[in-house]
């Protein structure tokens, strides 16, 4: 109950930098559930908990959302995230834990790239996008960090980024969370520690709001950055 108590306070931070910056709240928590309960686990409960998370930042930013690129994403994300998530139930623990390690490292200069390049995205390019991202969230959960220059460089920011990019979130942990549920990872212990994450995760969605229009872009940049090499770092000391 202690350690349930204290996930649900470090998540509640979590939540208020995943509502102010779009992403954020996995590459903290994921980690820290790893270390705690391995990543068979770990990647469900988080599965759960950033659905919730992702319904605040809706709930907050509901008028702003845009339909139609969130739903060109999702439309090939979704299979994607089944066939990712299918993958990552069959392959070995200790795979998991480096593959995600390595992953936080490389989106560090991924994200920079495709920041510069200047992406004008259409719906054809959301979809193709959505199909890898799709299948990375399924694999790895933690891939805000790539969905954001997607959503930015289709021209949305702020409120309509944070809204338009949760929506299409919800969609792909939901066929995430229907192909753990189908292979039997959703125990009752996985569906409890998930609530109870994921409300911590609600709540702090819900403060951010006051907080996104204050943020210099250069901030968001360093806080993307040092939760990545946080996440990381987290990840190479759960290695058993």
């Amino acid at each position: 109950m202690i350690a349930l108590l204290l996930l649900f306070f470090v998540a509640l931070g979590a939540g208020v930098l995943s509502g102010v910056v779009g992403t954020g709240s996995s590459l903290i928590m994921l980690p820290v559930l790893v270390a705690t309960y391995g990543p068979r686990i770990a990647v469900p409960v988080m599965a759960i908990a950033s659905l919730f998370g992702n319904i605040g930042r809706v709930i907050v930013w509901w008028h702003e959302i845009r339909w139609r690129p969130v739903f060109a994403y999702s439309l090939a994300g979704v299979p994607a995230a089944v066939l990712g998530a299918h993958t990552l139930l069959t392959i070995s623990p200790g795979t998991v834990e480096v593959f995600l390690a390595a992953f936080f490292l490389a989106m560090i200069p991924l994200r920079r790239l495709i920041r510069r390049s200047n992406l004008h995205l259409n719906l054809w390019h959301m979809s193709l996008a959505g199909a890898i991202v799709g299948f990375m969230t399924g694999f790895v959960l933690s891939t805000g960090p790539l969905s954001v220059p997607v959503f930015t460089g289709y021209g949305m920011s702020g409120g309509v980024f944070l809204g338009s990019e949760a929506a299409s979130a919800i969609l792909l942990y939901a066929g995430k969370l229907a192909t753990f549920g189908i292979s039997g990872a959703l125990a009752q212990p996985v569906l409890t520690h998930g609530l109870a994450i994921g409300i911590a995760l609600f709540v702090g969605s819900m403060i951010a709001k006051r907080l996104v229009q204050k943020l210099q872009t250069h901030t968001f940049e360093l806080l993307i950055d040092a939760v990545l090499v946080a996440g990381a770092v987290g990840m190479i000391l759960a290695l058993k």
